[in-house]
């Protein structure tokens, strides 16, 4: 049985990469780190439609305060993906998702209620 010092098991510890909980892949695409590929691949086809003139407006990562009714923060949403579809002419908020967690659905669900927005999520 090989003995560690408090040292060299710190060392042994801060080698090993932190396994991702949903499994998904960091990726950097011009100079934007997404969380995931699937994320990254959906911004390379908006880029490709904003060229097309299909898209306008596109923002990354938009946050969103939802408000209680005496105007105390409840929470807030954090968009993955905000433009102007030029095609269907109207504004879409997009959320790339390989998993719901429940609190995404009860943000998403707030949003409906509270704000009006229907999230649109891609998988």
């Amino acid at each position: 049985m090989t003995v560690l010092t408090k040292e060299q098991g710190r060392e042994l510890l801060a080698k090993k990469p932190k396994k991702r909980k949903y499994r998904n892949e960091p990726i950097v695409v011009d100079g934007i780190r997404f969380d995931s590929r699937r994320e990254a691949a959906y911004y390379a086809e908006l880029k490709r439609r904003e060229k097309a003139g299909e898209v306008g407006g596109v923002e990354l990562q938009v946050p969103f305060p939802i408000l209680g009714p005496a105007g105390e923060l409840i929470c807030t949403y954090v968009a993955d993906f905000v433009f102007f579809d030029h095609v269907a002419d109207r504004l879409r908020v997009i959320d790339v998702k390989g998993v719901e967690t429940r609190d995404f659905r009860l943000k998403k669900k707030l949003m409906k209620v509270m704000k009006r927005i229907d999230v649109e999520v891609v998988r």
